[in-house]
């Protein structure tokens, strides 16, 4: 064997063992992030076992005027759904309904009659859902459905799958309900008995101009890729809203505003950026601009639920602390019940309530409704809103948080690589 062949055999050995040890590494890995989060979901569940159901605290609920448009803040899903039972209650030619979760429990056969109701007295009645949320609910529920009501069932991929891809799949994570074109409400409550009581969330009403956007929000879901004798007319709109704004996301027409409304507004801060989100999984462009604004002096705070209905996505949220706590931003960890609110206010000025989480999926993947004001009093009432909810948090302090034990920042580096999918 001539040395040259000895040396190209040399090396081709030590590529193949490369490889082995390149596969062996990674089953490793992978192997440690399922026993991370086997365990994480095992002790999730244990810890649940025989746990008391707790009423979330209600901060109250708060109205202000923007643009002729009246809006009123709802932090209490009782006092919610009262609302928008009697909104299709009192509804004349239109109800236009969709949800992520609709259950088939007290409160949801509350809103299956409510709809029900509407439809035999001759209104036009819209329902979309999302398929995939509610598997666990009995076909049996939404069989009750009166047949002259138009429903839309929103699966994980559409028809379209193969034509784009890409742009075919996304849950239907909005709620929104709008009652002849006239009234509208949207916000993070899904429809259920736990929702009502046990989970802190926030939704809005509108009254007024307004509402037309959320209307189209709703609209542009309904007649993607439907024949023209199914689809919802449009209508113009009364006025033009400069303050008052709509941003859903619509990953079939590959539109995806939230984030960047969320850019925009946190380049603009010079006082205070308050967020509260259940489940927080950003990209770095979004940690770049909050570390940023800390970094100016800026009043950065975030707020998560200490312990969420995700105990994965919980740990997985953890990773970004440090980097976030080293720059200045504040984290408090909500402790009474599961906040599911989606909010933010900014400088007293800019404010939102939508249904979009802070994560990778509802940025960049879902069907998603946020409502954007930029006026002082609604930014005001919101913050009153942050303020009960602050006192019902603590503060992670960052010196006892790099203090924490190791194998948590173990876990915490396991579960970097399940960030794209959450």
């Amino acid at each position: 064997m001539s040395e040259n062949t000895a040396q190209q055999s040399a090396i081709g050995r030590a590529k193949r063992l490369a490889r082995r040890a390149a596969l062996a590494t990674t089953a490793g890995i992978a192997a440690s992030q399922a026993v991370a989060v086997g365990t994480l979901l095992a002790m999730d569940a244990y810890t649940k076992r025989g746990r008391k159901k707790r009423r979330a605290p209600k901060p109250g609920t708060f109205d202000s005027t923007v643009e002729k448009s009246d809006i009123t803040i709802f932090t209490s899903g009782e006092d919610l759904f009262e609302s928008m039972i009697e909104s299709i209650d009192h509804a004349e030619h239109t109800v236009m309904l969709a949800t992520f979760i609709w259950k088939g429990d007290r409160v949801g056969q509350r809103f299956m009659d409510a709809v029900n109701n509407a439809a035999a007295r001759g209104v036009d009645v819209f329902l979309i859902w999302d398929v995939f949320a509610n598997l666990v609910v009995p076909r049996q529920f939404f069989d009750q459905l009166d047949e002259r009501i138009n429903v839309h069932r929103m699966y994980p991929i559409s028809g379209s799958f193969w034509r784009a891809p890409i742009r075919s799949t996304g849950l239907i994570h909005s709620k929104v309900l709008v009652v002849d074109d006239e009234i509208g409400y949207v916000g993070g409550f899904n429809i259920g008995d736990a929702y009502e009581s046990e989970w802190r969330d926030t939704h809005v009403r509108e009254v007024g101009p307004a509402v037309w956007e959320l209307r189209q929000a709703f609209v542009n879901v309904w007649n993607e890729d439907r024949r023209a004798d199914e689809r919802i007319d449009w209508i113009a709109p009364n006025a033009w809203n400069t303050r008052v704004e709509v941003h859903p996301n619509l990953p079939l027409q590959a539109v995806y505003p939230i984030r960047r409304m969320y850019l925009a507004a946190i380049e603009r801060a010079q006082k205070n950026i308050w967020l509260s989100t259940p489940y927080f999984v950003p990209d770095g462009k979004l940690l770049e601009p909050l570390r940023a604004a800390a970094a100016r002096g800026v009043d950065v705070r975030l707020m998560l639920p200490e312990q969420s209905n995700h105990v994965v996505v919980d740990w997985v949220a953890r990773g970004f602390y440090q980097d976030l706590l080293d720059s200045g931003v504040r984290i408090f960890l909500y402790t009474p019940a599961m906040n599911h609110s989606k909010i933010a206010t900014i400088d007293g000025m800019w404010a939102t309530v939508g249904t979009a989480n802070l994560d990778r999926l509802s940025l960049a993947l879902n069907y998603e409704t946020n409502l954007e004001v930029a006026d002082p009093a609604f930014a005001e009432a919101l913050e009153k809103v942050f303020e009960a909810d602050f006192k019902d948090c603590y503060e992670v302090d960052p010196e006892k948080w790099k203090a924490r034990a190791g194998i948590e920042k173990v876990t915490e580096k396991l579960l970097v690589p399940l960030r794209p999918v959450m």
